[in-house]
């Protein structure tokens, strides 16, 4: 068919009683898959008649027919010389192609979480591991995949940051958030996420009332002063005439534990450690009555020991990096549990501290001395030895630190002598 009479087969196609038949295949060509057949209806006595002259129909159809394509697309070409796909684009609109956005949508999700789990900070600390899966099954937030990796993003430089320095919760936002004071506030998306990571982190549950979720931010340094975050040192001997430098200098040199303060730390002044050809080794430990036993054995000869007194607090944290800014060479132990695994994976991913004796060898060893240990808990992977997990899962006994200490202060004792030959400290 040309000229006059394509045009007028044209225009019956434009019939409005076809408009139900032109948006029913046109959805149906978009779902991206084969067409061979298409479901109408129901239809009216006008719509039946309709598309019956245009199938060439000898009676009308039923209310809810079936159109087989292919004699759609006979009819639609000897009227137009078109294409059922032309037509239904020049009438309804382009088509769409439903069956590659949902792949497309699939793939941008399984690249969201493959993100995720191998993001540097959950990678750091595999206990973040359950966190990543949890919002793996909540699926993207309000569908949108660009949308859960912005939210994500933006929890985990949070984390990234934690412990914070003994802020206000709308201070450190606006610090790490690019000024936006409130995105941490109660019921925000990212706040969310930050705080069911800090539960994934100290295996607790996620908090479920205002209390429970100050008490995380608290534990985290947020909200906290400057006084209420301490860490316990002893044999810390820094040049300098500061209040960190004296205090502790001080009751080194009386054979003393102390408590620094952050705002001791914060406080001007000259801090230094001493020279000498060897770096400083900082030794820190978990709990704190290591470091009672260290300091009675060793007085004022005991090397510089840092507690951080179960989970670090911004204090420790703080205390550690200044010290490795310095030089020093840090080393933490802890307890071969779920819990001490976790801590030490923390300490380890927010400072330059070194694992001490905490090998799956160095486990087998203290299981074996110590087989009836209370149960380790949940336990997870120790990104510094990939064979501790399994070692301690094996088992399924925890081994607490004051359990291995007389191991842990013969090592100091080499500390101690090695500090006699070269007068340092």
């Amino acid at each position: 068919m040309t000229g006059p009479g394509r045009r007028r087969g044209e225009d019956s196609l434009r019939r409005p009683e076809l408009r139900p038949l032109w948006h029913a295949v046109h959805d149906r060509l978009s779902s991206g898959r084969r067409v061979s057949r298409v479901r109408l209806g129901p239809l009216d006595d006008a719509e039946r008649e309709a598309l019956a002259d245009l199938l060439g129909l000898d009676r009308l159809p039923e209310a809810r027919p079936t159109v087989a394509m292919l004699r759609l697309e006979e009819a639609v070409t000897e009227l137009s010389g078109r294409t059922v796909r032309e037509t239904v684009t020049a009438l309804v609109g382009p088509l769409g192609d439903r069956a590659a956005d949902r792949r497309r949508r699939e793939s941008d999700r399984a690249d969201l979480w493959t993100w995720l789990d191998g993001h540097a900070i959950v990678r750091a600390q595999p206990a973040l591991s359950d966190w990543a899966a949890s919002c793996r099954a909540a699926g993207p937030v309000g569908g949108s995949v660009e949308h859960t990796r912005s939210l994500l993003t933006d929890a985990l430089t949070v984390l990234a940051e934690l412990p914070a320095p003994a802020e206000p919760l709308p201070v450190f936002a606006a610090r790490v958030l690019d000024g936006h004071a409130h995105a941490l506030d109660d019921g925000t998306p990212v706040s969310g996420l930050v705080l069911r990571a800090l539960a994934a982190l100290h295996d607790t549950d996620p908090p479920r009332s205002a209390a429970d979720r100050r008490a995380l931010w608290a534990r985290a340094g947020v909200a906290a002063d400057d006084l209420s975050a301490t860490v316990l040192v002893g044999g810390l001997r820094p040049l300098g005439d500061g209040p960190l430098a004296r205090v502790a200098r001080v009751c080194a040199e009386a054979g003393q534990a102390t408590c620094l303060t952050l705002a001791q730390l914060r406080a001007p002044g000259e801090f230094a450690l001493a020279a000498d050809p060897v770096p400083v080794v900082v030794h820190a430990v978990e709990n704190p009555s290591v470091l009672a036993l260290a300091v009675r054995r060793f007085g004022p000869d005991c090397p510089p020991l840092v507690c951080t007194s179960g989970w670090p607090n911004s204090a420790v944290i703080g205390l550690l990096r200044m010290l490795a800014e310095h030089g020093a060479a840090l080393r933490h132990h802890g307890d071969f549990d779920g819990e001490g695994i976790r801590i030490a994976a923390y300490i380890m991913d927010r400072t330059p501290a070194r694992p001490w004796r905490m090998t799956a060898a160095d486990y087998r060893t203290a299981v074996a001395r110590n087989p009836h240990g209370p149960s380790a808990g949940r336990i997870t992977e120790a990104p510094w030895d990939a064979e501790l997990a399994g070692a301690m899962a094996e088992h399924g006994s925890a081994v607490v630190e004051e359990l291995v200490a007389e191991v842990l202060l013969d090592d100091l004792a080499g500390a101690v002598a090695r500090q006699g030959r070269t007068g340092g400290s």
